[in-house]
């Protein structure tokens, strides 16, 4: 059991902070926020410089709520749904593989089901969850995640996606 809580802990750490330190770069990086919302317009996006904020508020939250392991199904579907919307919007139309010119959905795939792995196990012994005595049990970490990151990712593409029509 020992190297189960390790693995997990490895997981949530890098998986998380990986994630939280790509919002960071959504904001700091670059051109900043305001390159991150005129990227956002240009891919089709509604409200571009709102959904910039959101999406980088979430992969710092969510992030660094996954590392910790603090209400980890909860960090995990706003992981789940990040990277559904990245997926959709993005990454999807280039193919599978993250070394294609624009970049194929393979990576943004794996942090989803890393996050729906973590959420599905629990966070183990190692973590915020373990020591307040927050336990999803049976299948319910999986359930809070998959249908709070699949359904808010479907929600926020039908409500905010317009992509521009190829001539």
């Amino acid at each position: 059991m020992h190297q189960i809580n390790v693995a997990l802990l490895a997981l949530r750490v890098v998986f998380g902070v990986f994630l939280a330190y790509h919002g960071y770069n959504k904001v700091f990086g670059g051109n900043g926020l305001a390159g991150t919302a005129s990227w956002f317009g240009g891919i089709g996006m509604r409200w571009p410089k709102w959904q910039a904020r959101i999406a980088a508020t979430t992969e710092i939250g969510a992030g660094l709520l996954f590392a910790a392991g603090l209400i980890t199904p909860l960090a995990a579907a706003g992981m789940i749904g990040v990277m559904l919307v990245a997926i959709i919007t993005t990454h999807w139309n280039v193919g599978f593989f993250i070394f294609r010119k624009g970049e194929g959905w393979e990576y943004c795939a794996s942090i989803a089901l890393v996050a729906l792995a973590v959420a599905t196990t629990g966070a183990g012994r190692w973590s915020l969850d373990n020591a307040l005595d927050i336990e999803f049990h049976e299948w319910w970490g999986a359930a809070v995640a998959a249908g709070l990151g699949i359904g808010g990712a479907l929600l926020q593409v039908a409500i905010s996606y317009r992509p521009t029509k190829s001539s």
